[in-house]
């Protein structure tokens, strides 16, 4: 089983999916894995999920819903199995959690996130 520990203030989009860089040798695109694709049939544990940029946290929403990863960049077209558990972190809004409230009141996490 395999398992990636990734931090979500330090994670981008691509760091978290996928990335097409060009090849130093050949000068062709190629895909490289993020933490979700590198996780698969296994777990990725995001840390400090309450602390990662909202445009990148809306990049995994695919990989939530749909357990795959789409990328269409310089090129290549591709949908890749992100077959992932997502265990994620994160602290209160202000450094406590007040039980009297709902999750959604004491986590700074868009509706979207907390449904799946």
């Amino acid at each position: 089983s395999r398992s990636v520990y990734t931090s979500g203030k330090a994670s981008s989009a691509a760091g978290l999916t996928a990335a097409v860089q060009r090849d130093q040798d050949t000068g062709e695109y190629c895909i490289e894995a993020g933490a979700l694709m590198l996780a698969d049939n296994g777990i990725c544990c995001i840390d400090e999920f309450d602390k990662m940029d909202p445009n990148d946290q809306v990049a995994i929403h695919e990989a939530m819903e749909q357990q795959t990863i789409s990328i269409t960049k310089a090129g290549i077209q591709a949908t890749l199995n992100a077959r992932a558990s997502i265990l994620a972190a994160a602290n209160p809004i202000y450094g406590r959690y007040d039980r009297t409230k709902t999750l959604k009141a004491n986590v700074a996490l868009s509706a979207p996130i907390l449904s799946r």
